[in-house]
């Protein structure tokens, strides 16, 4: 039995909080993420929030009863929500993030000395505050760079509204639970308003739901409703353990990609980048998009496109319990 080295002075049958956040994966599986403590809680108008600290994880924001990301594990999310459309574009400029309220993706692009500005809109000013104060582990201070302008605001407005043209643009939404703030903004209508204000040689990435065997028909539909939209689709994974799901994303362009050569990605991260990234390298990004033959058939043979009539209905669902 291995035994991480944090839990060294810990029994091995010995329970160690009293709090448990109990996420429903799937309407038959449950995962408990045992809480040693909850530094802020709101029901704000949009999402019911939580940031709490967990045993094995570190510090994590829950939102409506979905686990967003945590400090133990957060860069197996973030690195791959950023790096791979920064590094198919090679000179990434201008950005939009959707979504994001934690700060980190916001950190990822601020890693890019390419980036003049990085524009983050997310629709509850409440849950950015409270990472903000709580969570200054995964900003790290993104919000008080230069480059940064934050909007609290509606992501599907300014997408309708805006005339700019972005280099790449990073969906770090929720997942689309139909009584979430999100979900329209995964269908194909929304799709095309942003490929308008892509530049023509810009990328979108979208965080795009698990790819279990149970669950990945919500990735298979969201590579569908991308084909009907972009010229060039590629679907990508990292495995997040506080997910307890290899978790997906999809990269999207209207022109084809060359995402091929580890060292000259490794060069350009070289080049470009600073600080040290933790799972992100020019072999990582090649593995990820080489998907296991399951998935590659499940997105091939799909051809449901998700509408505003015909929306994403994600199942989720999590509780807070005491012993």
């Amino acid at each position: 039995l291995f035994i991480p080295e944090t839990w060294n002075n810990i029994a091995v049958n010995e329970l160690k909080s009293d709090i448990w956040v109990n996420e429903y994966i799937t309407p038959c599986n449950i995962y408990s993420h045992g809480i040693t403590n909850i530094f802020t809680y709101k029901k704000t108008q949009y999402q019911e929030m939580y940031i709490v600290e967990t045993g094995a994880y570190g510090k994590a924001l829950v939102l409506d009863g979905k686990w967003q990301s945590c400090t133990g594990d957060e860069f197996l999310y973030h690195e791959p929500m950023v790096h791979p459309a920064m590094v198919a574009h090679g000179n990434p400029k201008k950005l939009l993030i959707l979504g994001g309220g934690e700060g980190a993706t916001l950190r990822e692009v601020l890693r890019w000395t390419t980036v003049e500005r990085a524009v983050m809109i997310d629709i509850d000013g409440d849950v950015v505050e409270a990472c903000r104060e709580h969570l200054p582990e995964m900003h790290q201070n993104a919000f008080d760079d230069p480059r940064t302008e934050l909007i609290i605001g509606d992501a599907l407005e300014f997408v309708d509204t805006t005339s700019e043209l972005w280099d790449v643009i990073l969906y770090d939404l929720s997942d689309p639970i139909e009584e979430g703030p999100s979900f329209q903004l995964f269908t194909q209508e929304l799709f095309q308003k942003v490929k308008r204000i892509l530049a023509p040689d810009g990328y979108l990435a979208v965080q795009s739901g698990p790819v279990s065997p149970a669950e990945l028909h919500l990735h298979a539909r969201l590579s569908s409703t991308l084909k009907s939209v972009f010229g060039s689709v590629q679907s990508y994974s990292s495995y997040v353990p506080t997910y307890a799901a290899p978790w997906s994303f999809i990269l999207a362009a209207a022109t084809p990609m060359a995402i091929s050569d580890p060292d000259a990605i490794d060069r350009l991260l070289q080049a470009n980048t600073k600080g040290d990234l933790q799972m992100f390298d020019g072999i990582t990004l090649v593995g990820m998009m080489h998907l296991p033959a399951n998935l590659r058939r499940a997105i091939a043979n799909e051809t449901q496109v998700y509408t505003l009539t015909e929306p994403p209905k994600f199942f989720g669902k999590g509780v807070a319990t005491i012993n």
